[in-house]
């Protein structure tokens, strides 16, 4: 018997939109959510980033292309292809979230969105070790996504990928194709100007 479901599928095929009409089904039946999702950020008809979105709302900075990144004040730069990683962003946003849950988690039952677990997340070690412990968390399921294999395997994907309690749906192109006839348009642009990373 599984207890999380998690999707995988290549960039584009509409991950992160099924998360989200899951998510407004799930409170739509009265279950309680946390977590966050990953959105492309783009200016001008170009993707310049990604952000993590709490279940909230809230928002903040996962990653941003080398020009707009930033100075990094003498931090560790961590990159993705040409993105760079704002980790303390995504930290200082992400992290809380596995706090509430492991401090209440045992008050009611808690659908966990988690979207994603992708090398961009997985360089904070903070991070892994949330999602193990939210793993094994009694009181509440997870409802993430993890990358397609390719290339050298992701440590904690593939933990994830063979644990029992974990049911792993992969999509394809025609699910996207669907996704996009249903919308009628394109996915909305995210204006930066005026956003700074969600510090404490």
């Amino acid at each position: 018997m599984f207890k999380h479901v998690f999707l995988t599928g290549p960039p584009g095929v509409g991950k992160t939109t099924l998360v989200q009409k899951a998510c407004d089904a799930l409170v739509s039946s009265g279950h309680s959510l946390e977590g966050f999702y990953t959105e492309e950020v783009r200016q001008g008809g170009q993707r310049t980033g990604f952000d993590v979105v709490t279940v909230r709302g809230e928002r903040g900075h996962l990653s941003r292309i080398r020009e707009v990144a930033g100075a990094s004040h003498g931090r560790p730069v961590y990159t993705v292809g040409q993105y760079v990683v704002d980790l303390a962003s995504f930290e200082s946003l992400a992290l809380p979230l596995f706090e509430k849950v492991r401090l209440h988690g045992g008050k009611n039952k808690t659908v966990f969105v988690l979207d994603e677990i992708g090398k961009m997340e997985l360089f904070s070690q903070p991070f892994i070790r949330a999602v193990r412990q939210t793993l094994d968390c009694s009181s509440c399921t997870i409802l993430g996504t993890i990358p397609i294999p390719k290339g050298k395997p992701l440590g904690l994907v593939e933990e994830v990928r063979i644990r029992s309690d974990v049911r792993v749906f992969t999509l394809w192109a025609i699910y996207a194709i669907r996704v996009r006839r249903e919308t009628r348009s394109p996915p909305a642009e995210v204006d930066t100007s005026s956003q700074h990373p969600v510090s404490k």
